[in-house]
C-alpha cells in the first residue's frame, strides 16, 4: 500500500511539473531583489487597495477543496466542532456561482477553536492566481465566528506587490449547506501596502 502511496505521488507531482505555468506578473523575487525593495521603501508611497471575491470552501463529494487533518475524541460530542482541524486549497472566484472565474486559491488551515460558539482560527494565504495580483498573496491570521453575519480577519502580511501588507478582511457567507458543511463566502479587503519604483 505505501509503495502505491509512493507511486501515485511521484505521479501527480510529474503531472503538476509537465503543466504549463499561467503567466505571473514579473515581481522581482530572491534574497537581492527584496533587498533592493526594502532600500527603496523610504521612497515608496503607501497605497490602499480594496479587493471583493468570493470563496467556495468544499467539504463533501469526490473532490473536496478542505478536507479535515485531525480531530480530537471529543470533537463529535463538542456541539461547536471542537478540536477539528481542516486543511484547505479553496477557490477564489469573481462571483458566488461555483463556475465563475477563478482568480486565485485560499490555502491554509483552520481550526475550530472555540467552546461557546462555532469559532475558526484561520491560518491562510490568498493567493492570486489572476489579474494584476497575480503571483502575490495575502496572509491572514484570526478569529472567524462562521454564523455570525460579518466576521472581520486581519491581513497580517503578503508577498509580491503585497510585502509588508496590512489590512482588515470582512467575510459574509452567501450559501451554507447545513448538511454537507459547504459554504460560499463572499469577502471584501481593505489592505494598505507599498509601491516602490
Amino acid at each position: 500500500m505505501a509503495k502505491l502511496i509512493t507511486i501515485l505521488m511521484l505521479y501527480s507531482l510529474a503531472q503538476a511539473i509537465s503543466k504549463p505555468v499561467a503567466h505571473v506578473n514579473v515581481i522581482p523575487q530572491g534574497p537581492e531583489a527584496v533587498q533592493e525593495w526594502f532600500k527603496n521603501l523610504p521612497n515608496a508611497k503607501e497605497k490602499l487597495t480594496k479587493l471583493h471575491f468570493y470563496f467556495h470552501d468544499i467539504v463533501s463529494g469526490k473532490n473536496p477543496s478542505a478536507i479535515t487533518v485531525a480531530q480530537s475524541n471529543f470533537t463529535l460530542k463538542s456541539p461547536t466542532g471542537f478540536g477539528l482541524v481542516r486543511m484547505m486549497d479553496d477557490a477564489l472566484t469573481i462571483g458566488p456561482e461555483p463556475n465563475s472565474k477563478i482568480i486565485g486559491r485560499a490555502q491554509g488551515i483552520y481550526g475550530s477553536a472555540s467552546l461557546e460558539e462555532v469559532g475558526l482560527l484561520m491560518t491562510l494565504n490568498f493567493v492570486f492566481t489572476e489579474g494584476e495580483y497575480n503571483g502575490s498573496t495575502l496572509s491572514v491570521l484570526g478569529h472567524n465566528p462562521v454564523f455570525r453575519e460579518y466576521r472581520e480577519m486581519p491581513i497580517v502580511g503578503g508577498s509580491g506587490v503585497f510585502r509588508l501588507a496590512r489590512g482588515v478582511a470582512t467575510a459574509k457567507t452567501v450559501w451554507f449547506n447545513v448538511t454537507s458543511g459547504d459554504a460560499v463566502v463572499e469577502y471584501n479587503v481593505m489592505v494598505l501596502h507599498y509601491v516602490c519604483k
